[in-house]
């Protein structure tokens, strides 16, 4: 027992000699940045500690904590690295910032900006990622990677793109503005290098876009390119080359399938097939249930009675598509100095398009400096300037569709060697092969000079006077050639030219203040300023047919001897604005904006030529408040949001006056007058005269801007070390006093349409993006981010003469109102009549029979009529996303990009072609090879409706039957990359040597109920390829 006692003793006075070593002490210290400056607010937490163990730094940033011997200390401020050091006394911490995140700058509209202060809806995208996509125009390369920016395209060689931000905002045009190095823009970015980008900011709530007022309604996208940063001089080189192949490819019948489909049209319309006039003999006969049966199928060795042209079977897909190539070089120069920086570039880039003689060229330089004058650097000149010269043969308007109905049958060329046509009773449609020879010489050139040079002028600290002149010029020209035609039954012996020039000169002047100060923990950073900007469009054209020799090169209009003809005309707009911006901080816990802006537009009356466009925004990051301060696992929590103004003016430069034309009958290449109904001089004599005017356009003085309000509620967030990360906003907009064209009334005579303000629309959506980025203990570094969006439309209001009008999808029967813009009217398919007693229990409907469309009776009168239609296709998606993951190991890097799109209506004109045999009520074109599986007797559970000669039945009407689920999720970009090891790229005198392969559009998931080739592209526009690519980076 008294050793037990003996022992208990001895371990309590172990347990008090372990507290007292583990007693309680004081550390403290002061934390400032890298200027001295004191960091108010910075957290410092006990590493280890329990519950809220720690304090924060006071005005002056000192700080006093209790601690254990021994303990660490974290401390953080937003935009600051954390540092952990050991507890003690009078320690001196100096954090670094941390560019990468919360401080970095952000370009918001003729100033910069914290990205940590911002209360506006802004997203800064990664130019590293959107280079991995290897894309023509770098805007197309935004797609999925911006939430609630919506971009679509075909495959074209030129890269061209349809923006829309946070949906469709108005009737007219919806394009964002677009501001490169601060001159304005709506031109397309697809002549743009993108390798000479160094950041881009897209604004989309009304508070960060209404700066730019008038122009901003559909949103902002601003690109500030490269320039020259201090140090040594650095050469970049990049260069790449893809292989370009169908991604996805339409399925058409060949010559048996074609022959062995027509026939059970025959079949199913009681006609005997071998009257066909296409060269098909067959033979059939009947089984024991009285159903046809097909025995053999045999052709004519030639097609037409000269024995010229040879029955083929011709995969008209292959004979007009290749494997493309795409070659893109880049290299650049810059250096820095304290006394200014330089950059200088040059580009190619060369698209050959897997459609053969397609292709996209361009050429680019570029230059920007900057230089820092007089004593303490106080004047600053310098300028951006950029030339392009880009050249296209695009595809031929209508080509694939083309491709797809022509006959399989037809051969490409006839035993002579010439191009093959239709023969006999082929229906008449141009060769595709001869199609794309002779549009081969149709290619424009455009140069394109874009810049400005500035002048800014710091007269004493924080304040700054800043002048911009931008330019802007644009040349096209173009000449479409025709040539005489001799194809089977197609023929066209005129041979012709079209000459063709437009030019396009904007300018832009403006001048800018600037003054920051601080006093204490408030910041205030004030904005003032005006801008001009002048537009002129011209165009002028020659035309000329007669040509002796058919070769480009002597095909001018001069060489031409009959046909003469010429146009042109030209317009422009001014815009005149005042501006103004305030923001206010307080120590970075509270943050408000207030912006306005007045502009005058020519293209509006006298009446209502001026309007002004406010914005107001706050944020409150949360957990700066004391009550979060020890949650250090909080590096960021900010609440905002915004309400402003913002307008639009796109609308014709001549909408506000009354037109006069010289010509109501337009030829076929324009400008021939062919009479008029009024007599100016008062001396008609009875009879018309052979030239004069007509009225074309009523005047209104009284037409004003459209304006959109746009409330916007933000959150953005940091956590864990800013390892995750994210932000979220919700949005409503409201467009007013939308500018419609009003249709001419009969009784306000001819020439009677006008412009108005009669229209309304709203949107409403969400977006969401996140993100998590981190490092493994075996090195492994990862980051992957993903996003999410959805917002619907509705038109709220419209002149009553025009909302149920084709324009809208009303079809003359529904108001569009209530409804989103591109909404469809049509009627519901409720499948296919499968025997005589559904017929016979069906309401009257015109055409009805086996294997035919059955429509809805929505009226319930028992008949079928347009009134039977109803709301049928939405555009507007469920939700839009996409999500990127990063992955770096030692020397390797690898991306992976997915995007996608949910929820969302298609109406699927290739499906007309490839389900109905007569749907465009033309015999005998091709179609799809769907029909090999269609309605008959012998297949009586098909949903595909029964193949006939005529369509009695109008199957090819607007209908449920051809809207289909265009949802998909792409893989648009996978990228493997390797950086040589750095002690070999010194020993070649480089700083880095990177290669990779990429494939961009590797594969589609789509909807199991979508019937065509690619959702994302679902009729004809031009394919959309899978690239295979090899590049290299090299740094010397």
């Amino acid at each position: 027992m008294e050793k037990m006692k003996t022992l208990l003793m001895s371990i309590c006075l172990l347990l008090v000699s372990a507290v007292s070593f583990a007693q309680v002490e004081e550390a403290s210290g002061n934390v400032t940045d890298n200027s001295g400056e004191p960091v108010i607010g910075a957290t410092v937490t006990v590493v280890g500690g329990q519950g809220n163990a720690g304090t924060v730094t006071d005005i002056d940033g000192n700080f006093t904590v209790q601690v254990q011997s021994g303990s660490k200390l974290s401390i953080s401020f937003m935009g600051y690295k954390t540092q952990v050091v050991k507890a003690a006394k009078g320690l001196r911490i100096v954090l670094e910032e941390d560019a990468k995140l919360l401080n970095e700058v952000v370009v918001t509209g003729y100033t910069t900006q914290r990205k940590a202060d911002l209360t506006g809806a802004i997203s800064v995208v990664s130019v590293d990622e959107i280079a991995k996509q290897n894309e023509n125009n770098p805007i197309k390369a935004l797609q999925g990677r911006v939430p609630g920016m919506n971009i679509t395209a075909d495959g074209s060689p030129s890269g061209t793109a349809t923006v829309r931000i946070r949906g469709i905002g108005t009737l007219n045009n919806n394009d964002p503005l677009y501001i490169v190095d601060g001159v304005p823009t709506k031109s397309g970015m697809h002549e743009l290098n993108g390798n000479d980008i160094e950041s881009i900011q897209v604004l989309k709530d009304a508070a960060s876009a209404s700066i730019y007022g008038s122009r901003a309604a559909n949103g902002v996208i601003i690109i500030t390119t490269k320039k020259g940063k201090e140090g040594k001089v650095k050469v970049d080189f990049d260069g790449s080359i893809s292989v370009s192949t169908y991604a996805h490819k339409m399925d058409v019948l060949n010559a048996k399938e074609f022959g062995q489909v027509m026939w059970r049209a025959y079949m199913n319309d009681g006609m005997d097939p071998n009257t066909n006039g296409l060269g098909y003999s067959y033979d059939w006969s009947y089984n024991e249930q009285g159903n046809p049966v097909l025995n053999g199928i045999s052709m004519k060795k030639y097609l037409d009675d000269a024995g010229t042209t040879p029955a083929a079977d011709t995969d008209w897909f292959d004979e007009t598509t290749r494997t493309g190539v795409v070659q893109q070089y880049n290299v650049s120069v810059s250096k820095g100095s304290d006394k200014g920086s330089s950059f200088f570039s040059l580009g190619y880039y060369k698209n050959l398009g897997i459609i053969k003689h397609s292709d996209f060229n361009r050429f680019s330089a570029r230059m920007n400096t900057e230089y820092k004058l007089l004593k303490n650097n106080c004047l600053t000149v310098g300028e951006h300037f950029t030339v392009n010269r880009t050249s296209e043969v695009a595809a031929p308007g209508g080509f694939l569709q083309n491709v797809l109905q022509f006959n399989p049958s037809l051969p490409i060329y006839t035993e002579d060697g010439n191009y093959a046509g239709p023969v006999g009773g082929y229906p008449d449609r141009n060769n595709p092969v001869a199609v794309l020879e002779r549009n081969k010489d149709n290619r424009y050139t455009y140069w394109r000079m874009f810049g400005d040079a500035y002048v800014n002028l710091n007269l004493f600290k924080g304040f700054n006077i800043r002048s911009t002149f931008g330019l802007d010029y644009s040349q096209k020209q173009q000449r479409f050639f025709t040539y005489p035609i001799t194809e089977g039954n197609v023929a066209n012996d005129k041979n012709a030219v079209e000459a063709k020039q437009e030019h396009w000169t904007k300018w832009m002047w403006n001048a800018v203040a600037t003054y920051n100060k601080e006093i204490g923990q408030h910041r205030f950073d004030l904005m003032a300023g005006m801008e001009l900007n002048r537009q002129d469009d011209i165009y002028f054209s020659g035309y000329k047919e007669g040509f002796a020799v058919l070769n480009p090169d002597y095909m001018w209009p001069d060489a031409g001897t009959t046909g003469a003809q010429a146009y042109g005309g030209g317009s422009g707009y001014s815009l005149v604005s005042f501006f103004g911006k305030a923001n206010y901080n307080y120590a970075d816990k509270y943050m408000a904006s207030f912006t306005i802006r007045r502009d005058g537009s020519s293209r509006f009356g006298k009446n209502n030529r001026y309007a002004t466009f406010p914005s107001v925004s706050a944020g409150w990051r949360i957990n700066q408040e004391n009550f979060l301060k020890k949650a250090s696992w909080i590096d960021d929590l900010k609440i905002r949001a915004s309400w402003g103004q913002t307008g639009n003016q796109e609308i014709d430069n001549l909408a506000r006056y009354t037109i006069f034309v010289s010509n109501y009958g337009v030829s076929e290449n324009g400008g021939q007058s062919y009479g008029t109904s009024y007599d100016i001089a008062g001396t008609n004599g009875g009879s018309t005269l052979p030239s004069g005017f007509k009225r074309n356009q009523i005047g209104n003085d009284d037409i004003k801007w459209e304006t959109t309000t746009q409330t916007d509620l933000g959150l953005d967030f940091a956590f864990f070390g800013n390892t995750l990360y994210g932000n979220f906003d919700w949005y409503f907009k409201k467009t007013k006093d939308i500018l419609v064209y009003m249709p001419g009334i009969a009784v306000m005579g001819e020439g009677s349409s006008q412009w108005i303000n009669a229209g309304e629309m709203e949107n409403r959506g969400f977006e969401f993006n996140i993100g998590y980025r981190n490092k493994t203990n075996f090195g492994l570094k990862y980051d992957i981010t993903a996003n999410i969006s959805s917002y619907r439309n509705e038109i709220t209001a419209l002149p009553t003469t025009v909302a149920a009008n084709g324009t809208f999808g009303g079809n003359g029967v529904k108001s569009v109102v209530g409804h989103p813009m591109g909404a469809q009217v049509g009627y519901v398919c409720d499948g296919i009549f499968k025997s005589q007693e559904e017929i016979d229990n069906h309401a009257t409907q015109e055409g009805a029979g086996l294997g035919r469309m059955r429509w809805r009776d929505l009226d319930h009168d028992g008949k079928i009529t347009e009134l039977d239609q109803t709301w049928i296709y939405d555009p507007v998606p469920d939700f839009t996303y996409g999500f990127n993951i990063y992955l770096e190991y030692k020397n390797f890097d690898f991306t992976a990009f997915f995007q996608g799109v949910q929820g969302v209506d298609i109406i699927s004109d290739l499906k007309r072609e490839t389900d109905i045999w007569a749907g465009l009520n033309i015999g005998f074109l091709n179609k799809g090879h769907r029909l090999l599986n269609a309605w008959c007797v012998d297949n009586p559970s098909s949903n595909i409706p029964a193949v006939t000669l005529s369509d009695n039945n109008n199957e090819k009407r607007v209908s449920t039957y051809w809207v289909e689920n265009g949802s998909y999720l792409k893989l648009r970009t996978i990228q493997l990359g390797y950086n040589l090891p750095q002690n070999i790229v010194s020993k070649l005198s480089m700083q880095r040597l990177r290669m990779y392969v990429s494939a961009q559009n590797l594969f589609t998931i789509k909807s199991s109920s979508f019937t065509g080739v690619d959702p994302e592209n679902p009729n004809y526009g031009y394919p959309i390829p899978l690239n295979i690519t090899f590049g290299l980076n090299v740094t010397f």
